[in-house]
C-alpha cells in the first residue's frame, strides 16, 4: 500500500464526505511496503496522535521526531511524509478534516478573524503537541476526546466533534499564531518543490538530469540545487535516490521480476547499483528484502 497522489502530489483519497469532511482512521507504517509514507499534500488539516511506537515526520523543510502521545498539527497544503524511527513500526490516529467545519461559510467573521490567520500563515506549516508549552496538554486532551468521540458514534457525534474542533482551533489561534509571525517563509519555492516533485514522480523511471528539472521549474541548475536543498534538507540526488528506492519496494512484493528488471524501472540502470544503494538505505538487499516481505 502507499499513498495515491495525482501528478502534482495532492492527495486523492476522501477525507470523510460533502456533508461532512471529516475522517478519522487508525493507521500505522508497516501497512506500507517500505515502512513509510511518501511525500503528498492535501487542502485539510490533519491531527496525527501517536498510540504506540516512534515516527519521524517530516513538514515541508522541518523534522520531527514523535513519541507516544505526542501529536502533530499539519497546516493545509503543506508537503509531508512520514517514516520509521529506527525501523521500528509506529501506530498512530489520522483525524483529517476541512477547515470549513469551524468558520462555516466563506467569509464568516469566524474564517476572517480565526481561520484565515492560520491557513494563510505560511510559516505554520505544523506543530509539534509534546507537552513542551502548557497549552499543549489541554490541545492534546481535544485531540484524544475526538478519538473517544468517533469510537463511540453517539446519536450527537458530528455536533460533539466540531464543539471539540473548535476549542481546538481556539488553542491553537491563541497560542501558536502569534509565536510564529515572524518566521520567514517564501510560498512561492514550496511551489517549486511541489513542481520538482511531480516531475520526479512522472519521470523516475527515465534518466533525470538536474538541467532538466532546472528547466521545468524555469531557475538557473545552482539556484534549483540550493532552494531544494535548503528547504528538503537533502540535496536533489538524493531525493532522487531515495524515491527511486522508495518506488523499487512496490515491485519487490511481485516476484515476477527479477531484481535487474526492478532497477530499471525505477531508473537504475545498474543492478550492482541499485544493491549497493538499496543496502545502504534499506539495511539488506533487495533479494533479502523480498524474502523478509514473503516471509511475512
Amino acid at each position: 500500500m502507499q499513498i495515491v497522489t495525482n501528478q502534482f502530489q495532492k492527495e486523492l483519497k476522501e477525507h470523510g464526505n460533502y456533508a461532512f469532511p471529516l475522517l478519522v482512521s487508525q493507521e500505522s507504517l508497516s501497512k506500507y511496503e517500505s515502512g513509510s509514507f511518501l511525500w503528498h499534500w492535501h487542502p485539510e488539516i490533519e491531527l496525527t496522535y501517536i498510540t504506540r511506537g516512534e515516527m519521524t515526520y517530516k513538514v515541508n523543510h522541518n523534522t520531527y521526531h514523535l513519541h507516544p502521545k505526542d501529536a502533530l498539527f499539519g497546516n493545509t497544503g503543506t508537503l509531508h511524509m512520514g517514516c520509521r524511527y529506527e525501523n521500528q513500526d509506529c501506530e498512530y490516529t489520522s483525524i483529517t478534516f476541512d477547515p470549513k467545519l469551524i468558520y462555516g461559510y466563506d467569509n464568516s467573521i469566524v474564517y476572517q478573524k480565526y481561520v484565515k490567520p492560520v491557513l494563510q500563515n505560511f510559516s505554520l506549516p505544523a506543530i509539534h503537541l509534546n507537552g513542551a508549552e502548557s497549552w499543549h496538554a489541554e490541545a492534546l486532551h481535544c485531540i484524544e476526546e475526538m478519538i473517544r468521540i468517533n469510537t463511540e458514534q453517539s446519536r450527537t457525534f458530528e455536533i460533539e466533534m466540531i464543539v471539540k474542533l473548535e476549542q481546538f482551533w481556539q488553542l491553537l489561534f491563541l497560542h501558536a499564531v502569534s509565536a510564529s509571525e515572524e518566521m520567514p517563509f517564501d510560498k512561492r519555492n514550496y511551489e517549486r518543490i511541489r513542481d520538482i516533485l511531480s516531475y520526479i514522480e512522472n519521470n523516475y523511471a527515465s534518466l533525470l538530469t538536474l538541467d532538466d528539472i532546472a528547466e521545468h521549474i524555469h531557475l538557473c541548475k545552482s539556484e534549483c540545487s540550493r532552494m531544494f536543498k535548503k528547504y528538503m534538507k537533502m540535496s536533489l540526488f538524493e531525493f532522487i535516490l531515495q524515491y527511486r528506492i522508495e518506488k523499487s519496494v512496490e515491485y519487490l512484493g511481485n516476484t515476477s521480476y527479477t531484481i535487474t528488471e526492478i532497477a530499471q524501472r525505477v531508473g537504475f540502470h545498474d543492478s550492482n547499483y541499485f544493491t549497493k544503494v538499496f543496502r545502504a538505505q534499506k539495511g539488506c538487499t533487495p533479494s533479502k528484502f523480498r524474502k523478509n516481505m514473503q516471509d511475512f
